[in-house]
């Protein structure tokens, strides 16, 4: 019987190790032995329903959540994990879109505990969060899990499952310490998630990298390969008024005119990847008009979110150099007329301050704003103010990221447009004082 409470949970959570904490090059290379041996204490629980397993270098976030929202709008009731958390760690896990309950969060940790207890090591954090989400879903049970990869595939804990369908979004340079050095290599750890019972879905589009995975895909003996561009594409994206008009065609369905109420042309990529591994899944097409009903109202937190207006203060999770680029298309797409744009960022080791800050330039910013992101690993803030002012950019400081929205705030007046971005630890924490402060998000 659970006797902890929630804080005595995230307490005994906490005393693990967290590579997102303290950086995965400080500890040993990730290895699936020990969620495997913790899978096997707990009945493998992994095993207890279909996966759609997706990972990428950018856009696996926003994909699982499409994913998401059309299996639920189909009567399904879905298990979801993914990372990181904007505010609180029950939103890693949840159910048809409802993060696990700190009751349910207690319960099952409690058990996994006395689990641990049994082996003669101790997992890390993440391992421990995977491990939970896998047993909440097998207990309730659900009908099907999209799991988001934390890094990379192959030595991901996620990947102590089989996946059904396994959703590859794109290749990027990110994590080059562990998943590189070379674009190839970071796609070679990312087919690790490919099986032998997998449908895989490919949006990386270098043919060099594809190659990749039609190889991985080949060796172990994969149902299909679809490929973007070739299977599946979209190849209208028109930014309009309130988010995106689509044209997108999968190996089961055609859609002309299709709205996403989402910005940004790489969430229109997003969108085709998660209708083709639904309907992968299913192996039929899915109802256009309830496919218009779902893309007509979604919406993410985190992904240009609107936090406030007068001034216009959009948050967005871009924490990479290809994450900066799309972000600056779309401050590019739709608020070209807004000036002047200030930058509130914050970085973590491992980044390339510059090379994002740069992409910032296209996007129309003028100036930043420099904040310590709330992690052990944040970068330096001089170190990332030398890195704005090497970009062209005039940077100042602030202490804390209520400081820097408040002065960012005072350089954007009224007329102008503040964003918020360079870590989901800075949006996250940004978000939850722009809710204490409102009540609530703007809608």
């Amino acid at each position: 019987m659970n006797t902890w409470s929630y804080d005595d949970m995230l307490e005994w959570l906490d005393s693990h190790v967290s590579m997102e904490a303290i950086g995965i090059t400080r500890v040993p290379r990730p290895t699936l032995d020990r969620i495997r041996q913790l899978c096997d204490i707990m009945g493998n629980p992994e095993r207890a329903q279909p996966v759609i397993h997706i990972t990428g270098t950018n856009g696996k976030g926003s994909t699982a959540r499409m994913v998401t929202e059309l299996l639920v709008a189909r009567g399904l009731s879905v298990g979801t994990y993914s990372s990181p958390n904007l505010q609180r760690v029950n939103e890693r896990i949840s159910y048809c879109n409802e993060p696990i309950s700190d009751e349910d969060f207690c319960s099952v940790m409690f058990e996994i505990a006395s689990f641990e207890r049994m082996l003669d090591f101790q997992l890390s954090r993440f391992e421990l969060l995977t491990a939970c989400a896998y047993k909440w879903f097998a207990d309730r049970p659900v009908d099907v899990a999209v799991i988001e990869v934390g890094l990379g595939g192959l030595w991901d804990a996620t990947n102590v499952a089989e996946a059904d369908v396994a959703v590859i979004t794109n290749i990027s340079y990110d994590h080059v310490e562990i998943l590189g050095p070379t674009l190839r290599d970071i796609a070679t750890e990312k087919a690790g998630i490919i099986k032998n019972n997998s449908i895989v879905v490919v949006g990386e589009q270098c043919p060099e990298l594809v190659e990749v995975f039609e190889a991985a895909s080949a060796s172990v003996g994969a149902l299909q390969t679809m490929t973007y561009g070739k299977d599946f594409s979209c190849p209208a994206i028109e930014p309009v008024t309130g988010g995106l008009l689509l044209s997108l065609y999968t190996p089961w369905s055609t859609h002309e005119d299709l709205f996403l109420s989402l910005y940004g042309k790489h969430q229109g990529r997003n969108a085709v990847l998660a209708v083709t591994a639904v309907e992968a899944f299913f192996n039929a097409a899915y109802p256009a008009d309830l496919l218009q009903k779902v893309f007509a109202k979604i919406s993410f937190a985190g992904r240009c979110e609107v936090l406030g207006r007068n001034p216009l203060i959009v948050c967005d999770g871009a924490h990479n150099v290809a994450g900066m680029e799309a972000l600056a298309s779309l401050l590019r797409d739709y608020f070209a007329d807004l000036s002047p744009k200030v930058l509130v960022t914050g970085m973590l080791e491992g980044r390339d301050p510059e090379a994002m800050l740069q992409k910032m330039r296209y996007g129309g910013v003028d100036k930043v704003v420099v904040v310590p992101a709330p992690s052990q690993r944040s970068i330096d803030v001089d170190i990332l103010r030398n890195a704005a002012v090497a970009s062209g950019f005039e940077a100042v400081l602030a202490e804390s990221i209520v400081e820097g929205l408040q002065l960012g705030g005072a350089l954007v007046g009224t007329g102008g447009m503040l964003v918020i971005a360079g870590s989901l630890y800075v949006v996250g924490a940004a978000r939850s004082y722009m809710m204490l402060s409102t009540g609530n998000v703007v809608k």
